[in-house]
């Protein structure tokens, strides 16, 4: 059967409406479709000379409801955890990044919690589960920030280790468990104290964690 153009037309603008909504809905702002978690075992690829040495700048909203600089903690050794509220690898390592956050709180360690997530969902989430460190969060603008430490994958968690300067030591992929997390941290505090360079922290890091941390070796 001969379609006319005119329906013909309309055939080709209903069609080209629907791969417009269904992009819309894979990508719209805030969902995590984009994001996957990543199981143990499982890394997600990150190339060294893709981290960067610096702390990217970016702003999110805090549990407050205002919005904070990742820059207000400068001046402190930070451990920077991108989570979700639906990602199961994420949650079970809370309880850990607690325990580690109260435990270094006298050596001015200070874990910052990203939740590339709902707000709605974080708050819940929080209000059900308290936690002892800070929490920002926010769907494309922390998409954007977690983009900014290098890490192409988009998997979740991953953590960045930054020192009081600013300088990122290293990115680990994937959940964080005790023992690695205890290395990472003890490298990244000796090496933020001037006890040893780059070098030597990383490698404290590669030996303790040598499957899925990507080390960086910042400037001196």
């Amino acid at each position: 059967m001969k379609i006319p153009p005119a329906l013909r037309l309309a055939y080709i603008g209903f069609a080209v409406i629907g791969v417009a909504v269904i992009a819309a809905y894979l990508w719209m702002p805030g969902k995590p479709v984009t994001l996957t978690p990543l199981e143990k075992g499982s890394p997600g690829p990150v190339a060294t000379e893709a981290v960067p040495t610096s702390q990217p700048e970016f702003t999110l909203t805090g549990l407050d409801g205002q919005r904070h600089s990742i820059s207000e903690w400068k001046g402190h050794p930070q451990v920077v955890n991108f989570w979700a509220t639906w990602c199961v690898p994420c949650r079970k390592e809370i309880p850990l990044l607690s325990r580690m956050q109260t435990e270094y709180a006298s050596k001015g360690l200070k874990i910052i919690g990203i939740a590339v997530d709902f707000p709605e969902d974080v708050q819940k989430f929080v209000t059900a589960t308290p936690l002892p460190y800070d929490v920002l969060m926010g769907e494309d603008d922390a998409l954007e920030a977690a983009k900014a430490y290098g890490v192409e994958s988009m998997a979740l968690p991953f953590t960045a280790f930054v020192d009081s300067h600013g300088r990122v030591l290293t990115v680990h992929l994937g959940e964080l468990h005790e023992p690695n997390l205890r290395a990472t941290l003890d490298a990244l505090l000796r090496f933020d104290a001037g006890e040893i360079n780059a070098r030597q922290a990383t490698a404290a890091i590669e030996a303790a964690t040598p499957a899925n941390t990507t080390p960086v070796a910042p400037g001196n």
